[in-house]
């Protein structure tokens, strides 16, 4: 149960991370600098070493496919630039769900070593700041806490269905969940860096 719990609080101490030092554009500015490092790690974490491991060049092309198509779309229409972006954060919150879920599965106690358990909560801590980061400024304080609230329900329905909820093929959601990472990426360093501006 402990490893569930810390799972839980992760995401939320990275919220009351990113609220307390909200206020301090120097420490902000900071922040967005950990983001812009720390979505690229996520995505290296999470892409690379399926793609290493299994000798797969897909879930590669699908990060770039992810970040190229809505780069496309911009291109074509400026227009459309703000709603492919909103869709992207959409898209990614989803994805994070969806790995929340599947986390959720394999925190059982029976399964879930130390190790495995530190870098789940450590880089929980990171999803819940980068949701709070991308949906607050856009959309408020009512849609960022609905996005780190779909990460939790995720994590707990996950956790309730156990091991069973585990895949044992999941490359589709391992090229969907990379193609949406690329997403993420081009809307956090395209738009994210306007929607984060510090006086």
């Amino acid at each position: 149960m402990t490893p569930f719990i810390a799972a839980l609080l992760a995401p939320v101490a990275g919220v009351l991370l990113y609220v307390w030092l909200h206020g301090r554009p120097n420490t902000m500015r900071a922040i967005d600098t950990v983001v812009l490092v720390a979505l690229p790690v996520l995505v290296a974490v999470q892409v690379l070493p399926h793609a290493w491991t299994e000798r797969r060049i897909a879930p590669l092309i699908a990060v770039l496919l992810g970040g190229g198509v809505l780069y496309l779309v911009e291109r074509i229409s400026r227009s459309m630039a703000r709603h492919t972006d909103n869709l992207a954060i959409l898209l990614g919150v989803f994805s994070m769900a969806v790995h929340a879920l599947l986390e959720g599965g394999a925190l059982m106690p029976a399964t879930a070593s130390a190790p495995f358990t530190f870098a789940v909560i450590l880089h929980r801590v990171a999803v819940g700041l980068l949701v709070w980061w991308l949906l607050e400024p856009r959309h408020g304080v009512a849609v960022a806490m609905a996005g780190v609230g779909a990460i939790l329900v995720a994590t707990t329905i996950g956790f309730a269905a156990g091991t069973e909820i585990l895949p044992d093929g999941h490359a589709a959601i391992e090229l969907y969940q990379a193609f949406v990472a690329g997403s993420l990426l081009h809307v956090v360093f395209h738009q994210g860096r306007r929607d984060h501006q510090h006086d």
